[in-house]
């Protein structure tokens, strides 16, 4: 039986990382990089069959749309890294837990956020030390 969010949640702290967690986040990161690497696919797909347009103001309108779209799929590109990324960390036993203190990320963060590398705390301490330095 496949374990469910709320199933994931309701096991004690002691259980933290063991093998059904770990399974349902590999098949969940999983997931998401099928998901995405087909959305790649149809935009390479789509921007070839692009028929060339006459109208300048067409034109244009189909170049945003492409310009936006391979904005799109570069978010998608930079997300597809820290995909496999979480991947190897959890083949290498460190998906979990935070890589600036060792501490766990807790699993509500990694259910909203597979791919999180550092805990609520440690984020935040390191955004405002980025936005502090940044003016």
């Amino acid at each position: 039986m496949a374990l469910t969010e709320a199933a994931l949640l309701k096991m004690p702290e002691s259980e933290y990382m063991n093998e059904q967690q770990l399974a349902f986040f590999r098949d969940r990161l999983s997931s998401m990089r099928s998901e995405l690497q087909l959305k790649v696919d149809e935009t390479v797909e789509h921007m070839r069959e692009q028929e060339t347009v006459a109208d300048p103001a067409d034109r244009a309108t189909v170049e945003e749309e492409h310009a936006l779209e391979l904005r799109t799929r570069d978010r998608e590109r930079k997300l597809l890294k820290k995909i496999d990324q979480a991947l190897n960390r959890i083949t290498d036993g460190s998906y979990g837990f935070c890589e600036e203190t060792g501490e766990p990320i807790g699993l509500a963060r990694l259910l909203a956020r597979p791919t999180a590398t550092m805990s609520v705390e440690a984020q935040a301490r390191r955004e405002r030390m980025q936005k502090m330095f940044a003016d």
